[in-house]
């Protein structure tokens, strides 16, 4: 008998590998990236290699509900910009720039925002590679890990009242400057994850906000968005 595949033995050993270590690398990656740039296709690539190893499988092959999940996307990229297009100054308040939060302001360099193989990279790991690594780690880990620590003995998208809003309010605070609609989007987010009960469904939705948010920075020149 064969052995099993590396990433399928860790799995089976720490099931929560798959769901979390894609997220600690991403996360990595954007605290070295001040002091050792790391160019968006070795990001890319490494993160999806580390999906593709130890990953595979976490996702429902089909989602229940993708025409619903494509139209919330886009309602909660609205959601996302609607502060700023109707309260012209309203990021620059204390509550969104300050020293705990940071300020609303793009981490783009002016070269990157000229550079094709940068834009095409940055959106594909916008699209891509961020909407499933955070959909694995906060909603399909954290909310139920917070429940019990076995968390795969509590089945996705099972309400529990303290994971809900403390996996919402973290989400906030992964976003600095705009922790607002951070929050709000937490909260739809884990909804549609009780909801549809199927994390291909928030993966679609995540992805479709990243999209229009990417038509909209790259399009529109609102890179303070891209954080």
């Amino acid at each position: 008998m064969e052995d099993a595949p590396a990433g399928t033995r860790e799995l089976s050993r720490w099931p929560a590998l798959g769901y979390t270590l894609p997220f600690a690398i991403f996360i990595g990656f954007l605290a070295i990236g001040s002091f050792f740039p790391v160019s968006q296709v070795v990001r890319f690539f490494a993160i999806l290699a580390v999906l593709a190893v130890f990953s595979r499988g976490l996702l429902p092959a089909r989602p229940s509900r993708w025409i619903a999940s494509v139209f919330l996307g886009v309602a909660v990229f609205f959601i996302w910009i609607g502060p700023d297009v109707l309260i012209p100054g309203y990021r620059n308040s204390v509550l969104f720039s300050n020293s705990i939060v940071g300020h609303p302001q793009g981490s783009t360099l002016p070269a990157d925002k000229a550079s094709l193989l940068f834009l095409i990279f940055r959106v594909l790991g916008s699209v891509i590679m961020v909407p499933i690594i955070e959909e694995l780690f906060w909603r399909g880990w954290l909310m139920r890990w917070i429940g019990h620590p076995h968390f795969t003995k509590i089945p996705f998208g099972t309400y529990h009242p303290e994971a809900f809003w403390l996996v919402a309010i973290l989400f906030a605070s992964e976003h600095g400057s705009y922790w607002d609609v951070g929050l709000v989007t937490g909260i739809i987010y884990n909804w549609w994850a009780i909801r549809t009960k199927n994390l291909t469904d928030c993966v679609i939705a995540h992805a479709v906000t990243n999209a229009c948010l990417a038509v909209y920075v790259i399009g529109w020149g609102q890179w303070q968005y891209w954080l």
